[in-house]
């Protein structure tokens, strides 16, 4: 009798793509600086134009806005406090406050909101992230965990000028946890998403952690458009949210580093190009009469 034939071995997986699945020059961070260092808003009443960062507790928020500052200043900065804890607790962001980027040479200023969480009765309120978005929310205000702002408070601005307003939100989503995201959460960025969309405000979701997700990419960041798993969590990201992919753009934050580094600054330095010139194109289509 003849030898039991042999079962040919599974194929093993390959982490990553034959070809990058995005153009991207690795060599334009000096261009993108530049650019952005030299931008200009289309209108020259808005002396800064706002950008809303709004995301689960912990997703990296306020790395993100310490990060574009860190790009800017080629040192480590903190001007946004970030939760170091890597616990699961509450929201370390507690206000709304605007952050100006390179101590206000670039025009536009991030506005970190207070964590959302997927109980109704925590984090910050679907309704205080849209009247935030279009300027009836004061800088300094106190979230609310048990209500939204009301048009009686004192932190209610009624009659918002351009320069009060968002013209574009950003969605902060952790890489490593998006497929584990709780549909409650999930569906309080969807409300958010519906009610500002009516109005053609612009949307990005910058992608952190992206080290924590794929080994490939930790390992080596140049990797990040030939890996599998992180296209994977853009799809997810796109799926969860409606963004379009093109507006999806993963970067990693600066943690735990003591100096900057050329391939995390240009990644972040594209996610705020398009994020800028997003902002900018609304601005340009927007009138006094853009409020809700």
């Amino acid at each position: 009798m003849g030898s039991e034939e042999s079962k040919p071995a599974a194929p093993t997986y390959n982490p990553e793509f034959d070809k990058p699945w995005r153009n991207f020059k690795w060599n334009q961070k000096s261009e993108l600086k530049k650019q952005l260092e030299e931008f200009s808003l289309c209108n020259q009443d808005v002396k800064h134009i706002k950008i809303l960062v709004a995301g689960p507790i912990g997703a990296g928020k306020s790395s993100f806005i310490n990060s574009v500052n860190n790009v800017f200043q080629g040192r480590i900065t903190s001007d946004a406090p970030a939760n170091s804890s890597s616990g699961h607790g509450k929201s370390f962001t507690t206000t709304l406050k605007g952050h100006y980027i390179s101590r206000g040479k670039i025009p536009l200023v991030f506005v970190d909101i207070m964590g959302l969480e997927p109980d109704t009765m925590a984090g910050s309120q679907p309704e205080d992230i849209i009247k935030a978005v279009y300027g009836h929310v004061k800088d300094g205000y106190k979230f609310d965990e048990s209500k939204p702002l009301s048009h009686e408070d004192q932190q209610y601005a009624s009659d918002p000028s351009l320069s009060d307003q968002a013209f574009c939100l950003v969605y902060v989503i952790p890489a490593n946890t998006v497929d584990m995201t709780d549909d409650k959460l999930i569906d309080k960025l969807k409300i958010i998403r519906h009610r500002i969309s009516e109005n053609g405000i612009p949307q990005v979701i910058v992608m952190t952690k992206v080290d924590e997700a794929c080994p490939l990419v930790n390992k080596d960041l140049k990797k990040m458009y030939y890996s599998k798993k992180i296209k994977e969590k853009m799809q997810v990201c796109h799926d969860k949210l409606g963004v379009p992919m093109c507006n999806i753009f993963p970067v990693k934050n600066y943690h735990e580093e003591i100096d900057t580094d050329d391939d995390v600054d240009v990644l972040i330095l594209k996610a705020l190009d398009q994020i800028v010139r997003l902002a900018d194109d609304r601005l340009f289509n927007s009138s006094d009469t853009l409020k809700n």
